[in-house]
C-alpha cells in the first residue's frame, strides 16, 4: 500500500466519520419517531425505551464530534435524513430499529476497516468500542422482536416484559469515548 499523503482531514476514514455523524443523528431521530407512536399507544416502556434509544445514538454522534475536536479536525454537523413515522403494528417499528442497527453496524465496521487500511491507528481503537456496542445493539433488538413476535398483538406482555428486564439500561461505559457536551 502505498503511504497516505496529505493531511489527516483530507483521509477517507475522517469523511466517513462525518457521514457517521448523520447517520446516528439520523438514526436517533428515528429512534424518537418510533417512541412518539408507541406513546401515541399509551405503552409507555415501549417509548421510553425508544426514548433512551435515541438519546443513546445523539451520543454516538457527539462521542464521533469530540474524537473530531480531539483531532484538531473541525466537525460538520449535518442534517437528518428523512425518517419513517408511519406504522401498522409494533413488529414493523422493531423490525425497522433492528434493520437500522444492522445498517450501522456495517458502516462501523467499514469505519474500522478503512481505518486499518489506512494505518491510521488512533481511528482503529477509536471504532472498538463502537463495534462492541453494535454487538449489544443488534442483540437487543433481535430480542426484542421475538418478544414482540412472541406477544401476539398483546402489547401489554411487552410492556411487562421490558419493566421486568430493564433493556438496555446498563448504565454508563466506564470505556465509553467521551461525548461533546457530555453523555444526556
Amino acid at each position: 500500500m502505498a503511504p497516505i499523503t496529505g493531511s489527516y482531514s483530507d483521509r477517507k476514514f475522517v469523511a466517513l466519520l462525518h457521514e457517521q455523524v448523520r447517520h446516528e443523528f439520523t438514526a436517533s431521530q428515528q429512534y424518537v419517531a418510533l417512541a412518539v407512536w408507541f406513546d401515541g399507544q399509551d405503552l409507555p416502556r415501549l417509548a421510553k425505551h425508544f426514548y433512551r434509544q435515541s438519546l443513546e445514538e445523539r451520543n454516538h454522534a457527539m462521542m464521533i464530534v469530540q474524537y473530531l475536536l480531539d483531532n484538531d479536525i473541525p466537525p460538520v454537523i449535518p442534517g437528518v435524513d428523512n425518517v419513517q413515522n408511519d406504522f401498522s403494528t409494533a413488529a414493523d417499528l422493531i423490525t425497522l430499529a433492528l434493520k437500522q442497527e444492522k445498517d450501522v453496524t456495517d458502516e462501523i465496521i467499514n469505519l474500522a476497516k478503512i481505518a486499518r487500511d489506512e494505518d491510521d491507528y488512533k481511528g482503529e481503537q477509536f471504532m472498538q468500542w463502537f463495534l462492541k456496542e453494535q454487538v449489544e445493539e443488534v442483540a437487543q433488538m433481535t430480542t426484542l422482536l421475538n418478544v414482540v413476535k412472541r406477544a401476539n398483538g398483546n402489547l401489554f406482555d411487552v410492556e411487562n416484559y421490558l419493566a421486568r428486564e430493564s433493556v438496555g439500561a446498563d448504565g454508563d461505559d466506564p470505556l465509553a469515548p467521551r461525548a461533546a457536551g457530555g453523555i444526556l
